[in-house]
């Protein structure tokens, strides 16, 4: 048996909540490998809106088994949050979740630094989450982190007051004014609660796992646009949202690849700063914003709309390696007269497909292609044959032009708006 990964092929946002949610009967266990509560995957059903940033959406599949893997970074304060917000009976959430003993932890100091650090970049800031993802890399990175095995050790309060008195030095450097209650909030009783969970060596249970021939779906948050190597640097995430993040954030074989499933919207966002070469700052991406709700699931900030910008779309496919394609917010476009796609760039009058190294320095202009809306209500149909044809026709150049099958169509935020093409 083989992993399936599901990621986004855009700057996040793309639906995956909602579509992990919908796969997860299929799988013994659903695993994030990456990213932290800067993340927020929206699930609905029976009318209920939920919010996660660290569970994996297969949470309220009952029988099913979610792993936090190694890649993530994890806030306990959020996490017990998550946890008691779930509806779901805690003792019930122990028995479906799992959390590697490997992942890093984002302490107090983190969100401090990333706040500290966020201001002092002034008008050139990057528009971080400030929820210390960064950070928390950073000390991943330099060999200093806190584990989520180390909460068992007799000398952690120590080490969590060694880590906090580097961090709170380096702030008061910055020249930061806090309150260090205000972000010490939840997190020691969040610890607490991470003590009674199953803590595992993720990468032996997995492997162990697949070895058996059960299924594994891997969940990547944000999306490739926003990966620390790939994507529009700097204004991206502090991690690899990308297919291969799957195999060090799960201490998985890259030979243990299945399918990889790409989300996408019908059209683009982007929340905070960075370049956005198919932004509409008219009526048309207001229209957008309004329809689609595109506001921030972990911050609340309005999302920046534009069209598909199919050279990113192209490139996202190739470093993932794509096997099949998912498209979501299909609804959202209901009743646009004209809808555009972007199909290929011109950078200093020379027209290329290619994403370039740096947009901004480049001076991007999007060459656009038009095509004929759809005005019908398509939240209710549950066929692929019974789509508008202006969608349909929509969907097949999507197809022809990435050479990669749209096999699910998003029409509606529910789980049960799920359309299956074969």
């Amino acid at each position: 048996m083989k992993i399936d990964i599901l990621l986004g092929l855009q700057w996040g946002d793309e639906g995956k909540g909602k579509i992990v949610d919908a796969l997860s009967p299929d799988y013994e266990l659903i695993a994030r490998f990456q990213g932290g509560p800067n993340a927020g995957h929206s699930i609905v059903f029976n009318n209920v809106k939920y919010v996660l940033h660290l569970i994996p959406s297969g949470i309220f599949r009952e029988g099913k088994l979610n792993l936090i893997g190694s890649g993530v970074v994890l806030d306990p304060a959020v996490f017990r949050e998550e946890v008691e917000g779930l509806g779901i009976p805690v003792e019930e959430v122990k028995k479906r979740l799992l959390i590697s003993k490997r992942a890093h932890l984002i302490l107090p100091g983190h969100r401090i630094l990333d706040a500290a650090c966020e201001q002092m970049k002034g008008s050139s800031k990057i528009g971080s989450t400030l929820k210390g993802i960064g950070p928390a890399y950073t000390d991943k990175a330099a060999r200093n982190g806190i584990r989520v095995g180390d909460i068992i050790r007799q000398d952690f309060n120590e080490l969590y007051k060694r880590n906090l008195e580097i961090h709170l030095r380096t702030a008061a450097s910055y020249g930061f004014e806090f309150n260090l209650a205000d972000y010490e909030k939840g997190w020691l009783e969040g610890i607490e609660l991470l003590r009674e969970f199953k803590l595992v060596n993720s990468e032996y249970f997995l492997n162990d796992l697949i070895k058996k021939n059960k299924k594994v779906l891997a969940e990547g948050a944000q999306g490739t646009m926003l990966d620390i190597d790939f994507g529009t640097y700097p204004y991206v995430t502090s991690s690899n949202t990308i297919s291969a993040g799957a195999f060090t954030g799960l201490g998985l074989p890259p030979a243990k690849t299945g399918e990889v499933f790409g989300i996408f919207k019908a059209y683009c966002t982007r929340v905070g700063s960075g370049p956005f070469p198919t932004e509409l700052k008219d009526e048309a991406g207001e229209e957008i914003r309004k329809r689609g709700a595109e506001f921030g699931a972990t911050t609340g900030r309005p999302r920046r709309c534009g069209w598909l910008d199919l050279p990113a779309l192209k490139y996202a496919i190739m470093i993932n390696g794509v096997t099949r394609l998912f498209i979501t917010k299909a609804d959202v476009l209901s009743g646009f007269k004209t809808i555009k796609v972007c199909t290929s760039y011109k950078i200093n009058g020379t027209i290329t497909e290619e994403v370039p190294f740096e947009y901004d320095i480049y001076k991007t202009e999007p060459v656009y292609k038009e095509f004929q809306g759809w005005q019908e209500d398509i939240s209710r149909i549950k066929n692929y044959e019974n789509l508008p044809a202006a969608l349909k026709k929509y969907i097949e150049f999507i197809e022809k032009e990435t050479d990669v099958p749209i096999t699910l169509i998003s029409v509606g935020s529910d789980r049960e708006q799920t359309i299956l093409k074969s």
